[in-house]
């Protein structure tokens, strides 16, 4: 069975494949697949857990429910054990989101499938996919298409997993951001620079968490510097789309009065979600006909 951990292990065949699949499931196609899943989530998730959960019923799985505050991973049991645990006891396929980059590392010699929902920083192959679906829906191709990411670059494993597969279909890729979240990526500072060419407007959420309070990571200022004002999204293309992994801190990353707004595609990804998250479970249980 195959495992889906990041964008960069799928070439553009397997991309497209799961993003037909993932019509073919919106278009109301049944699939019942046969296994067990467990969904080991050691971070929070709304969009992403529910959305898996969503597939899994739909897809007819059977799945064991699993919290983290009562199983044997409070009595310093590895992610390693918990996973040759399940697998032990017959379970077909595990979804982790993990706090811990790569963690998915130390699984290469389990025999069940893992799926990767969040790995620390690196990667999220699942929203990636969505991501590609949402465009694919709005424009119909991806060569040439101008692709603005504009947030906590560094930080971002949406940022790092998409950039990877957009440049892969053909998009032209670029990332605003202040000079300290670029990471890895060349970036500008000046998000008007790409306001009226940009196709797909996506905003990245400013993981408060992980920075220090400054001026620059205030509501007010970062919104007027980075952020999606009402003024900046009149200036954009008729046909441009603007997109969001959400959780929204509304009136940062974007005005609130925007984030419905016509142009909007943030509650379509989720909806989306559900659909890319079938494909991706009759991958991992199936593999590729």
């Amino acid at each position: 069975m195959p495992n889906l951990l990041s964008m960069n292990d799928l070439d553009n065949q397997t991309i497209l494949h799961l993003l037909n699949r993932a019509k073919a499931f919106q278009e109301s196609e049944k699939e019942e697949l046969t296994g067990t899943v467990v969904n080991l989530f050691f971070e929070p998730s709304t969009r992403t857990k529910m959305s898996f959960e969503m597939a899994e019923h739909k897809m007819g799985l059977a799945v064991l429910p699993f919290d983290t505050s009562f199983s044997s991973v409070l009595k310093g049991e590895t992610l390693y054990d918990t996973v040759r645990t399940l697998e032990a006891i017959g379970v077909d396929a595990v979804v982790i989101r993990h706090e811990d980059e790569a963690y998915y590392k130390e699984l290469e010699n389990c025999g069940l499938a893992v799926i990767n929902g969040g790995d620390g920083s690196g990667q999220h192959p699942t929203q990636s996919l969505l991501d590609l679906f949402t465009i694919e829906q709005e424009f119909g191709t991806f060569e040439g298409i101008r692709v603005t990411i504009v947030g906590d670059i560094a930080h971002s494993r949406v940022a790092k997993s998409n950039a990877a597969a957009l440049e892969k279909l053909g998009a032209v890729v670029s990332f605003v951001c202040p000079e300290e979240w670029s990471g890895e990526f060349k970036s500008s500072s000046n998000i008007d620079e790409f306001i009226e060419e940009t196709d797909v407007l996506m905003l990245l959420r400013v993981q408060h968490e992980r920075h220090a309070v400054s001026a620059l990571f205030s509501k007010d200022a970062y919104h007027e510097t980075f952020g999606l004002t009402e003024a900046r999204e009149r200036r954009m293309k008729d046909s441009a789309i603007i997109m969001h992994p959400a959780p929204i801190n509304r009136g940062v990353e974007i005005a609130d009065s925007l984030v419905e707004c016509e142009r909007s595609r943030i509650f379509k990804q989720m909806a989306n979600g559900v659909h890319v998250r079938m494909a991706v479970l009759e991958y991992a249980l199936k593999g590729r006909d």
